[in-house]
């Protein structure tokens, strides 16, 4: 989707946090969020006994670690800021289930829970985050319209180095699950992502600008794209993602926007796709306001179960066809792509679609070991390509361009 990179903008008006005192009866080390206040009744607003534990881990110099016990608490908006003390790892263990306030007047910026500007951070646990989004999803209009206000993301983390999220589960965000900007080293593995297949705009994992970024071994059904990634990410690494439903594995929208950056280094493999709309896809949207580039990306190893567009390339994104029904060629270069060894089955005809950019077709496009049939009725699965001369190699079901 479209959206994501109007997400940056409510990281650069983040609030100054007031220093609280940590009570004498807090373990050294240890910040229980029940010490500072917290009712853990999920009624209750325990908002400021979460913001009180991290600001007096935040303080601590060697590897503090916060607790989150295994009950259910009531927050609104949190801003999780840096920079900190820790020399080691500052640790947030999640056990319970941590729920977003409904009441949509509390949120003045585009995330629930922030954490910026502070490195060697590790949220884990069994816990979940639960954005209660069925309220608001009706609110969202962004589908329809071009011009949209942006509802909360879930967990979003900016500016930061050296972060692992690992073991949580998200549940039902009033917009993205997961935002990722601007960080460098961050590993996300074994954690579940869950919302119904029809909620608006629930991504799952979305990066941009972030550099060495690992996303493993996790389970998403969801509304929107399972892992999207955005301009400017370079060396991101995706292995062992059960995806669906959902939108797929998808890079872009790219080209939106006149601040974009190029996209380099993306691998995707070992993932398994089950009733999405969409299987592995690169898309740009027309009439670009600049030249950029996407470059250098494997999907390999990849199982496809009934999905809809298994492998697909589509410069001709716009999900407002009267904003762009006489647009110009999508300026970005795709190039240095391959797709190896993806097999299943497909819902529509055209199993292997590449629409390239008629004013910069794709180059280097490599096609491998091919095995996608047609679940459906008419004849077997076709290819369907433009703009773009593809190298093929080893099986080819269905038949490549000609």
């Amino acid at each position: 989707m479209d959206l994501r990179s109007i997400l940056l903008l409510s990281t650069f008006a983040l609030c100054a946090l007031t220093a609280i005192a940590r009570p004498a009866a807090i373990l050294s080390g240890v910040y229980n969020v029940d010490k500072f206040g917290a009712k853990g009744d999920g009624k209750h607003d325990d908002s400021q006994a979460f913001q009180a534990a991290w600001v007096a881990a935040c303080a601590d110099s060697g590897s503090p670690t916060i607790e989150i016990p295994n009950r259910k608490y009531l927050v609104g908006p949190l801003q999780f800021m840096g920079p900190c003390k820790n020399t080691g790892t500052l640790t947030m263990k999640v056990h319970g289930k941590v729920l977003a306030s409904t009441n949509m007047n509390l949120y003045k910026s585009q995330e629930w829970i922030l954490f910026a500007h502070v490195d060697n951070v590790k949220l884990t646990g069994t816990g979940t985050f639960d954005g209660q989004g069925t309220s608001a999803w009706p609110l969202n209009q962004c589908p329809f319209k071009k011009q949209c206000k942006i509802l909360p993301v879930s967990l979003k983390f900016a500016f930061m180095k050296n972060t692992r999220v690992e073991g949580i589960t998200s549940l039902n965000p009033k917009f993205f699950h997961i935002v990722l900007l601007n960080n460098i080293g961050f590993l996300i593995q074994n954690v579940h992502i869950t919302a119904p297949g029809d909620s608006p705009n629930t991504d799952g994992i979305h990066l941009e600008g972030c550099v060495g970024v690992k996303i493993l071994q996790s389970d998403i059904a969801t509304g929107d794209d399972c892992v999207s990634v955005g301009h400017g990410n370079t060396d991101v690494y995706v292995n062992g993602i059960n995806c669906g439903p959902g939108h797929g594995i998808s890079v872009g929208s790219l080209g939106r926007y006149s601040y974009e950056k190029d996209v380099s280094g993306l691998v995707v493999t070992g993932c398994t796709l089950t009733g999405t709309t969409n299987g592995v896809r690169i898309k740009s949207w027309q009439a670009s306001p600049l030249i950029t580039s996407a470059s250098n990306m494997t999907f390999e190893n990849i199982i496809m179960k009934d999905v809809a567009n298994p492998i697909i390339i589509d410069q001709n994104y716009c999900p407002f066809k009267t904003a762009c029904a006489k647009a110009a060629p999508s300026r970005v270069k795709i190039s240095n792509i391959k797709f190896s060894n993806i097999r299943g089955t497909s819902t529509t005809p055209v199993a292997v679609n590449l629409q390239c950019s008629a004013g910069y077709p794709c180059k280097n496009v490599k096609v491998q070991e091919i095995n996608l049939s047609y679940r459906g009725y008419g004849g077997p699965a076709t290819s369907s390509c433009s703009n773009v001369k593809a190298s093929y190699g080893g099986r080819q079901v269905p038949p490549p361009c000609k």
